[in-house]
This record gives C-alpha cells, structure tokens and sequence, in this order.
C-alpha cells in the first residue's frame, strides 16, 4: 500500500521543515508548498490525501485556498486542517465554516499534530474503503442482473406460450370459420414472433464480455445505427444529427454500438403518443468529455420531447421487463443497451430533456484496451 501523502502549506519553511521531519518518520510522505498560489498548483497535479493548511499567508489566505478547493468537485473531498496562531472562537468558527476538518493553534504541539492527522487519514481511508465496496456492489448489482432477466423471460416467455396455446384452442373451435381462424392465426404468429425476438434479446445480453473491436469512425457509427433502427422497426422517420466530431475514431464493434443505438432510438420515438400527428423529433448530439482517471469518452446524446421519464420507474428503468407499455414481452431494451455498452467499457443513462422529454447519454471510451481483431 502506498504511504499517505500531506501537502504543508505555510509561508514560513521553518514551520515546513519541523512538520516533514516529525510526519515522515512516521512513515508519511510530505509535499511542501509555501504561498496559497503554489498550494492550488501543487494539489492540482499531485492530489494529496490531507493539506495542513496555514490559514495567514500574504498572497492568498488559508480561508481563500480552502474555498477554492471547496469549489471544485474534484478537490472538495480533500480534508484540510487549519494551523494558525489565532485562538478565538470566532477564528475557528470561521475556518470549519469554510470546510475545513479540524483546526491546529500555534505553536504548534508536534505530537497533537500527528494524532489529529492521523485521525485525518484514517477517515480517508474508511472514505476509501466505501468507495471500493460501492464498486463491489454494483458489481453484484450487475451480476444479479441476469438473474432478475431469467425470471422476467420464464415470466414472459410463460404468457406468450399462454397466449399461443389459447389461440389455438378457438383455432380448433371455429376451424370451419375461415374468417375467425384467419385472425386466430394472426394472433398466435404475433405471440410466437415475440418469443423469437426475447430469445434475441437474450442472445444480446449475454453478449461476449470481451468482444473484438476494430477502429471505427464516429459519424459511420451513428449513422449505421439509424440505419439498424429504421430495419429493425420499420420506421423512415427524420432524425437530426449535430456531430462536430465526425472524423474521431474509437475502439468500438459496430454491432454492438449499431444494436445500442437502435434500442435507444426507439425508446425515445415510443415516448410520444402513437395517437399524435405531429411531428416527433428526435436529435442526436455528440461530444468529447473527459472522466477523471477513466481517459476521454465519446458522448452520445439521443434527445426526445416526448413524455418524459415515467416516475413510477425511474428508478428501475434498466431493470429487465420494466416498461410503461402494458404489452406481453416488453421492456428488454434499455436493458440490453447498458449491459452491451458497458462490456465496452460505457455506459447508458437516462436524465429529463429541459422543456420536457428524456435524454438518453450513451458514455463510450475512445480508446479500450481489449484485443482488436482488425485495423483500419
């Protein structure tokens, strides 16, 4: 395990020196920074696990340095600890105000200093070890998952072949009503199509965990999935593009990408009423974000107006079999779109359109590190 690391912020190197010697003993690694300007720097590239903090400076005070850091979400979870000569309550009031953790007098008590920083380190790494265990459960949360989609395709599955058989009952009843058998029929060739069309889906979702990729171009993506939406669905509806980043290449496979974007795609044209006339847009946004530690994403943006994210399901939309539609054999697709695009690494949420709607992200790193079979 890597020692902690503390950045010692303090205009006077005297009060440096006597710090970095008592904490390295103690086996913790010291960084230095002497004005508030230099501390911002020196966080910024190092990101130290707790800043002793001199809250009187000449250039920036300590106050000033611990807002700022307060005001970045990426430096907001760095404890801070004041050292001042300042002994009021105010004063102390006045830094824990501003985030600070605890609060150090001169002079300074080495001793004290190091337990209460110790203390510090040890909330950090408790702070550490939730975060890893939040990861482990999503993990589980995944893997069970497939659990939740086998009960949803028995269940499902269950009342289709309920439906097929029911259907063939009155085929036999009325077999000399050519008109009545006629529609019987058609019935049970819609259920045994949606039997054919969950078992697909379920060969999508137990997709590969390491699928080949190959380097394909951003714009030939998007537009191949819209071409796989309007076969899938037999839909030639206008869908507008704003891609400014049409020439960027990734690490992707195109089937996996092209049968995301299909699915995504039908789940914003199914949010407005099928009874409506007017026109239903449908704009697709693309940007390049940056996730710290992760490396650069390609954003897809898919952007309806439609009615929005039903509350009663927001908080399961991607569970298997979730769906608004009181339809036998629905409610896969957001599903399978997330469990795929996150075998690449990705991922796909949904967030409320403003003016009303639902927009659907779809996060895709631009470079991944599994085997690639071919190169373009």
């Amino acid at each position: 395990m890597a020692s902690p690391s503390i950045l010692v912020v303090d205009d006077q190197p005297v009060n440096v020196l006597l710090l970095r010697r008592k904490l390295e003993r103690e086996g913790i690694r010291v960084l230095a920074a002497h004005t508030g300007v230099e501390a911002l720097e020196r966080i910024k590239k190092d990101r130290p696990d707790l800043i002793l903090l001199d809250l009187m400076m000449p250039d920036m005070d300590g106050l000033e340095v611990c807002q700022r850091l307060q005001a970045n979400h990426e430096t907001r979870g760095i404890p801070v600890i004041f050292v001042t000569a300042r002994t009021t309550k105010e004063s102390k009031l006045e830094g824990l105000g501003v985030g600070a953790v605890d609060y150090i007098t001169k002079p300074l008590d080495l001793d004290e200093t190091l337990a209460r920083v110790q203390t510090q380190l040890r909330f950090v790494s408790v702070n550490r070890q939730v975060v890893d265990l939040t990861r482990r459960l999503e993990e589980a949360r995944k893997a069970a998952t497939i659990g939740a989609v086998t009960q949803g395709i028995a269940h499902n599955l269950n009342n289709l072949l309920g439906v097929v058989i029911g259907y063939l009952d009155l085929v036999k009843a009325y077999y000399d009503q050519p008109a009545q058998v006629k529609s019987n029929v058609q019935h049970v060739d819609d259920a045994v199509q949606r039997i054919v069309k969950i078992i697909k889906q379920l060969s999508t979702l137990v997709v590969n965990s390491r699928p080949p990729l190959i380097r394909a171009n951003c714009q030939a993506l998007l537009e191949g999935g819209i071409a796989r939406f309007r076969s899938d669905y037999q839909l030639l509806i206008p869908i507008t593009i704003s891609n400014p980043h049409s020439h960027q290449v990734i690490d992707t496979n195109y089937e996996i990408v092209e049968e995301v974007l299909s699915k995504v795609l039908i789940n914003a044209w199914e949010a407005y009423d099928p009874s409506s006339t007017s026109h239903h847009p449908i704009a697709i946004e693309t940007s390049i974000v940056e996730k710290r530690g992760e490396g650069e994403f390609l954003q897809i943006r898919v952007v309806d107006h439609g009615h929005g994210i039903d509350e009663d399901i927001r908080d399961k939309m991607f569970e298997p079999f979730v769906s608004t539609k009181n339809t036998v054999g629905v409610g896969m697709g957001l599903t399978i779109a997330r469990h795929a695009l996150r075998n690449l690494g990705g991922d796909v949420t949904l967030v409320d359109t403003p003016g009303g709607g639902a927009t659907a992200i779809l996060m895709h790193p631009l470079e991944k590190k599994i085997k690639r079979v071919i190169s373009e």
